[in-house]
């Protein structure tokens, strides 16, 4: 019958399109075309090994036409191991037309270690200029300083695995300025040579441990901020100020206290006093009734009493009618 070609027909055109979409034979044609030494069974192998050939082929073709001794098997163990097999295969070739010596092992560790290579080696052919933010430090002399400097960094391809990143660069070239101004006398003589914070930093040796190599420093921007110094002085002023007046109202309230205590004695003796007179008359009838005391001895103590009294009341009046006395002429 005449549908049975048809379905067979049908059959082959979808057998081959699996086959050619399982076995990638454009990509094969192209790789041999370019010099690229991998056979059919290969792209199986990784189509197997969950390995797109695509993302290999191609890095492979741009590796040999480079001139570049790299393998198949190497790519795919860099894309197995998680790293970008074209981004490491375009920073080889872009180290070779620099004539910078980076090995494969070398771009794929540090692909795997989260750096981007390509552009570490465009950094390496193009240094970077990286902006520090204001940095102020303070004089001998207590004026602020604020400068603002640039560094020119290029990487460094043998310390950018496990070396230290452009923070660490901020960070340091901060302290040095921090160093280089409070080491200074006075602010005028930053602001008069301010390459001097430049050369002080730079020869520090700042890149140390870090991925990058510095190049140079330069000071951007140096400006004149406040005067930490009678700043200090006018809080230091203000603190002994506080601690005299707590000392005082300590001694005052010290006053005070030994003011009411002195007081509360007093109140205290003279209660005792008028105590001691209550007993007086008490003794007096005793006395009299034992006989130790007389009649006319009482009498005779009565008006002594009231003798002492009338002249202690006459000295008291002549003491105030001389102060009443206005003063003779003479004297005026």
């Amino acid at each position: 019958m005449w549908y049975i070609p048809v379905a067979i027909i049908v059959i082959v055109v979808v057998g081959i399109f699996v086959l050619l979409n399982f076995v990638p034979i454009p990509l094969w044609i192209s790789a041999v075309a370019s010099g690229v030494k991998i056979g059919i069974l290969d792209l199986v192998f990784m189509r197997l090994r969950r390995v797109p050939p695509h993302g290999i082929v191609i890095p492979m073709i741009k590796a040999v036409k480079a001139g570049l001794p790299v393998s198949v098997d190497k790519l795919e163990a860099h894309y197995l191991a998680g790293g970008n097999v074209d981004r490491v295969i375009d920073a080889l070739i872009a180290a070779h037309r620099a004539d910078i010596a980076l090995s494969f092992e070398r771009a794929a560790a540090i692909d795997l270690a989260g750096r981007n290579v390509l552009e570490a080696v465009q950094m390496s052919v193009n240094p970077r200029v990286i902006e520090t933010p204001v940095v102020a430090a303070v004089a001998k002399n207590g004026i602020e300083v604020k400068a603002k400097a640039r560094v020119t960094v290029r990487a460094n391809i043998d310390r950018l695995v496990g070396g230290a990143g452009e923070a660490t660069i901020i960070a340091r070239v901060g302290e040095g300025v921090v160093t280089t101004v409070g080491s200074a006398e006075s602010h005028a003589e930053v602001l008069e040579n301010p390459d001097r914070i430049s050369s002080t930093v730079l020869a520090r040796g700042l890149d140390a441990g870090t991925a990058f190599e510095i190049l140079s420093i330069d000071i951007a921007d140096v400006d004149v901020g406040r005067n930490i110094g009678a700043q200090l002085q006018m809080d230091q002023a203000e603190a002994d100020k506080n601690i005299a007046q707590a000392k005082a109202a300590e001694r005052r309230f010290a006053a005070l206290a030994l003011e009411q205590e002195m007081r509360a004695r007093v109140q205290e003796m003279r209660a005792r006093v008028v105590e001691a007179e209550a007993e007086v008359p008490k003794a007096l009838a005793e006395a009299l009734r034992s006989g130790n005391l007389g009649v006319m001895d009482y009498y005779r103590m009565l008006n002594i009493k009231a003798d002492t009294d009338m002249r202690t009341a006459i000295s008291g009046a002549d003491k105030g009618a001389r102060s009443d006395t206005p003063p003779p002429e003479s004297a005026q």
